[in-house]
């Protein structure tokens, strides 16, 4: 197993088959990778959908995703993202438009700590992942900065994503994924690092604030993360199976020719039990 770092932040990873390479060993080191660098990169993988979950789970229980319409028939942990259609119905969520910066499961009282996402079909450009190290952005602001984000709650909510990005829920669905409060200020699970825990797609304020004051407060917060010494954004290759932290970073995509096939899958992971809810 060698690693190489990406540009600013992450690591790919090589001369590894996620479909094999299941030793204890490889798994722990993994483990501290991902914790330490916030975004694992494998190229070349050929993967069924019983791969992809089973190499997920060695990190964490699975979650199985509310947009069960979406859902892989056979595995269930599978999120299909795409802009396919089988008998004139779309076979995955967010088809083919840009999707906000965001993280998975931020609306959840038990949020994700991760994901990975693995390409079966790509455009021939565009759709690029683009990312933001939260936990980078937080470590060089001011100490006064810091201090004064300290104790503050934000307000997160998935209807909120889904007016401007996605497209509603089921009255089921929204049952299941009411809007929830966590700290600003995230202390991750495993690394114990702190980031800023907030995204412009699905944080709808500051609890307690009035309207203006929070949005001129994460509006300067986002314009600070969003500078691109924090960035990495990945051009996607077949056979990418690309892994992220969602304690530590956010996450956008880019729009596609809608005449192209991209097909992708996610699986979100969750972090332990004893350790599930932002502190």
């Amino acid at each position: 197993m060698k690693t190489r770092p990406l540009e600013n932040f992450g690591v790919e990873v090589s001369d590894i088959d996620l479909a094999r390479d299941h030793d204890p060993a490889t798994v722990d080191a993994l483990r501290w990778l991902w914790a330490e660098h916030g975004l694992l990169l494998f190229r070349d993988q050929t993967l069924e959908e019983k791969d992809i979950v089973d190499f997920s789970a060695l990190f964490g229980a699975l979650e199985i995703h509310v947009r069960e319409e979406y859902l892989a028939p056979d595995h269930p942990e599978l999120l299909i993202v795409s802009n396919l259609k089988k008998n004139g119905e779309p076979i995955g969520i967010l088809s083919d438009h840009e999707v906000g910066w965001h993280h998975d499961q931020i609306y959840r009282k038990h949020p994700a700590v991760g994901s990975l996402l693995y390409s079966v079909k790509i455009p021939p450009s565009g759709g690029n992942t683009g990312f933001c190290d939260l936990a980078a952005a937080y470590a060089a602001l001011p100490d006064n900065r810091k201090a004064s984000l300290e104790g503050l709650r934000a307000m997160h909510s998935y209807a909120y994503f889904n007016k401007r990005w996605s497209e509603p829920t089921n009255d089921q669905q929204t049952a299941m994924t009411p809007d929830i409060t966590h700290p600003l200020i995230r202390t991750h699970p495993i690394s114990s690092k702190k980031a800023i825990y907030a995204d412009p797609g699905m944080t709808a304020g500051i609890e307690g604030m009035p309207e203006d004051e929070s949005a001129e407060l994460l509006q300067g917060l986002y314009e600070w993360c969003l500078q691109p010494r924090f960035m990495y954004d990945h051009e996607w290759q077949l056979g990418d199976a690309l892994m992220w932290d969602n304690a530590s970073t956010m996450h956008r995509r880019g729009e596609f020719d809608p005449t192209a096939e991209r097909l992708m899958k996610r699986t979100t992971i969750l972090p332990r039990a004893d350790l599930a809810v932002p502190f």
